[in-house]
């Protein structure tokens, strides 16, 4: 089996990828079983001088990844830099992990308790196609800090980045098996990861329907999972806000990567004294948003990443009234004018549904009740903005929006030094931050007695 690549800017069909099958995938299992017997032996300081070469690595290769992504996701030049330098600091950072599992000491009668924190063994992390490499190092890099191997899926659609950072791995000399790309179908490969009895844990990125199917065929072994699933964030605009710094930023909020983002503020909720006032300021800058070829410097928007999502992204302009919409190249390649709806009902489609696109819908509301109301009636928690000048009601608002990460007079959403991770359906278990590589083991519990 295999499957060719389309460069969504171009249409042009580039490498075609051969896709593993259930013999190759067991076999790439069992090497990452013994790669990582070895790897967990080593002297922890080891393990970190390997990391830090890896991160080394993949920091002279920086502009290979970028390109590598331009070309096979379309995301701009200046996005895929970002990227790929994203992945060298997640690398650096938990290249520091080995030497920091230091455990516990209990005092407890007649003698003394001890924890150690296990390597889980082999983990499969699967991966989605909008932001292929970022997301990957969020899995691998404390996997393998933690004392763990790795067989990694990428998308169907976009494994090229993640192939290089496998071969960049062998390069920094990481040894042969620890850390695995395997491409294929999900249905092939990334089953097999939720059924081989080898692999410990699951890390699955992608979409909530396919996260509860992860979840359902993963209990048959009890098998630990991390999941980072769909969102349909809100992005708050109170009254006291600045209403024209809030509008100006609402665009690369959701625009950002073609609205090809879990955690994009897909929903504005504006409080209706300034609603206005706000459309006329974001008319403006969505207008003013440069979508284009993604080998641009300048560009802020590239492609969507296939023709499939393209079509299905389309469907849902005619779900509600068109505001106004931005500018696209037209001729070649999947580019989508950026869209602002104004729904009539909070059940309509493109309020309730994870478009993936370059698509908002934007709704008034009266008081900071109501907004509360919207924001929460969604059955997704994972990121989202709130846009005010009162403190107190900047804390008070986020400590009662279910979401698990949020922002204040911005649009921050992840660093790698904080955790990520989504309230109700959008997500299981936290990624990033300090504590990550401890959700790659197992904690032990040795007592000793005094006598």
């Amino acid at each position: 089996m295999s499957y060719t690549l389309i460069n969504p800017a171009t249409e042009e069909q580039m490498e075609t990828i051969a896709h593993a099958d259930v013999a190759q995938t067991d076999a790439a299992i069992e090497l990452a079983s013994q790669a990582q017997k070895k790897w967990a032996g080593l002297n922890p300081a080891d393990r970190a001088m390997l990391l830090h070469r890896f991160a080394s690595t993949v920091d002279q290769n920086i502009e290979q990844l970028a390109q590598l992504e331009v070309r096979n996701s379309g995301h701009p030049i200046s996005q895929a830099r970002w990227e790929a330098t994203h992945v060298r600091n997640v690398l650096e950072y938990y290249s520091a992990g080995p030497e920091r599992l230091i455990g516990k000491q209990i005092p407890v009668a007649g003698g003394i308790a001890v924890t150690f924190n296990e390597p889980i063994g082999v983990v499969g992390i699967i991966t989605p196609w909008n932001f292929p490499m970022t997301i990957a190092s969020w899995g691998f890099a404390p996997a393998l800090a933690a004392g763990n191997a790795v067989v990694l899926k990428p998308a169907e659609w976009t494994p090229l980045s993640s192939i290089r950072i496998g071969e960049l791995a062998l390069e920094a000399g990481l040894p042969e098996g620890l850390f695995q790309v395997i491409p294929g179908k999900g249905s092939v490969v990334g089953d097999r990861f939720l059924t081989h009895p080898k692999v410990g844990k699951i890390v699955f990125t992608g979409s909530t329907e396919v996260g509860k199917q992860v979840m359902r065929k993963a209990a048959d072994q009890v098998k630990r999972v991390t999941l980072e699933l769909g969102g349909k964030s809100a992005n708050i605009v109170f009254a006291d806000a600045d209403v024209d710094k809030a509008a100006a930023a609402a665009p690369s909020s959701v625009f950002e990567n073609a609205g090809q983002d879990c955690c994009a503020r897909s929903r504005i909720l504006v409080e209706a004294s300034v609603y206005d006032r706000f459309m006329e300021g974001l008319e403006k800058s969505v207008k003013a948003y440069k979508v284009g070829d993604p080998t641009n410097e300048a560009t802020e928007m590239g492609p969507l990443v296939s023709k499939k999502h393209f079509e299905n992204v389309e469907q849902y302009l005619s779900d509600g009234n068109v505001a106004f919409r931005g500018n696209a190249p037209t001729g070649k390649g999947y580019f989508m004018a950026p869209a602002v709806l104004t729904p009539g009902k909070l059940t309509d489609r493109c309020m309730t549904e994870e478009i993936f696109g370059p698509v908002v819908s934007v709704y008034r509301f009266k008081d900071e009740a109501e907004a509360l109301e919207i924001a929460n009636s969604s059955e997704y928690g994972l990121s989202g903005s709130i846009w005010t000048r009162d403190l107190g009601r900047g804390i008070r608002v986020s400590r009662a929006l279910e979401s698990g990460n949020l922002s204040v007079n911005s649009h921050s959403s992840v660093r790698y030094n904080t955790p990520f991770g989504g309230f109700k359906q959008s997500g299981l278990g936290r990624e990033l931050g300090p504590d990550a590589p401890l959700h790659f083991t197992e904690e032990k519990t040795v007592y000793y007695p005094a006598d």
